[in-house]
């Protein structure tokens, strides 16, 4: 079935706008397939594409999506971007066309818990009901849960804004909102399960809402995003017990004829999971038994130990974990095995010392 692509323009008017427009460019680069003519150049994302073409005084951008949330999404990166990149200048974002600034974000669900139950010690499953809930089970496996302030009835939802980001309510009906991976998903039941670590301490907001939610409780759903594994026949999947939600479902995806070599730490022996996979997966529990989460080598050096395939096989390599281990994998990845970009993807699902999207971000000190 074809989808008559969604659009919207904006122009943008900046100093230096070849000078942004590079920047702009560099940066997807590592993620998107890129195009580039004089003065112009175009970003193909898996949701969507954007076309920008800079003249003496401005940036003009044209943003696509085969629906309302690739285009919404598109319109958000490009935003985000523009506005970190323009060296402290507010240059006025406005997009016209497809998509309505004040409307609800047309990756938004209101959800409900429906139940909450340990997985193991240190993993609680909560499963929650929304509708309409197709666009989630395709085009990534994260979403962003959005806890209302305690004691809210009727929380207050983000909208989208005129520049294409969602506009937040603050104040007393300030969200809190945390990354986490869809375990698993059932469309027709309009559910999905939300596997979360928990965590120690009173400023963790996921592991609080997620030991005390009852049924019936209210909580703000956006998505999908994020990366999963490439289409391959050789496989590795690594990552701690952030990334076994993640890892899970990879699993369950894959064909018959894949082999998946599956790497994950976790505390010990009481925070295993059964996971299940028709592909031959060669799996290894890495235990830190007592040691605290993010001070080991344990990840970094099982990647390192697993024997590759030789020339001709496709290979995909995913792994998800804390900063450090993250640094150290991706590294290894492409400067040792020389892997190009669409044959691995790793990322930093969470950073000590640092919470909630602070953890990913690099800034400057990417490898």
């Amino acid at each position: 079935m074809q989808h008559s692509l969604l659009s919207a323009t904006a122009r943008v008017t900046l100093s230096q706008p070849d000078v942004i427009l590079g920047r702009l460019i560099e940066h997807f680069s590592e993620y998107a397939d890129i195009s580039t003519a004089e003065r112009r150049g175009e970003i193909a994302l898996s949701y969507g594409r954007a076309i920008v073409e800079a003249d003496d005084e401005s940036l003009t951008f044209r943003a696509e999506g085969e629906d309302d949330t690739g285009l919404a999404y598109m319109k958000h990166a490009v935003a985000e971007h523009i506005l970190e990149f323009a060296d402290g200048q507010q240059p006025k974002i406005v997009w016209v066309g497809d998509g309505v600034a004040g409307a609800p974000l047309p990756y938004f669900r209101e959800m409900r818990v429906v139940s909450a139950h340990n997985m193991t010690p240190h993993m609680r499953r909560v499963r929650l009901k929304g509708r309409n809930l197709g666009r989630f089970a395709y085009g990534g496996l994260h979403i962003r849960l959005l806890f209302p302030p305690k004691g809210v009835a009727e929380p207050q939802w983000p909208v989208t804004g005129e520049d294409g980001r969602p506009v937040w309510p603050d104040g007393e009906m300030k969200l809190v909102h945390r990354v986490y991976t869809i375990r698993n998903i059932d469309v027709e039941k309009g559910e999905v399960d939300i596997d979360i670590v928990i965590h120690e301490g009173d400023d963790t907001p996921g592991s609080s809402w997620a030991l005390n939610a009852k049924e019936g409780d209210l909580v703000g759903m956006t998505g999908p995003g994020g990366g999963s594994a490439g289409e391959a026949d050789w496989y590795l999947l690594a990552g701690d017990e952030t990334a076994l939600p993640a890892i899970g479902r990879i699993l369950e995806g894959l064909p018959a004829h894949a082999k998946a070599v599956v790497r994950i730490e976790v505390d010990g022996v009481a925070e295993e999971q059964a996971l299940r996979s028709a592909a031959d997966v060669d799996l290894v529990w890495l235990h830190r038994n007592g040691r605290e989460a993010g001070t080991t080598t344990l990840l970094q050096d099982a990647v390192r130990a697993v024997e590759f395939p030789g020339d001709g096989t496709r290979l995909f390599a995913w792994a998800a974990c804390e900063f450090a281990a993250f640094r150290a994998i991706r590294t290894y990845l492409r400067k040792e095995r020389k892997l190009d970009r669409q044959d691995h993807l790793v990322v930093a699902y969470w950073r000590r010392g640092f919470d909630g999207d602070n953890a990913r971000r690099e800034k400057d000190e990417s490898n």
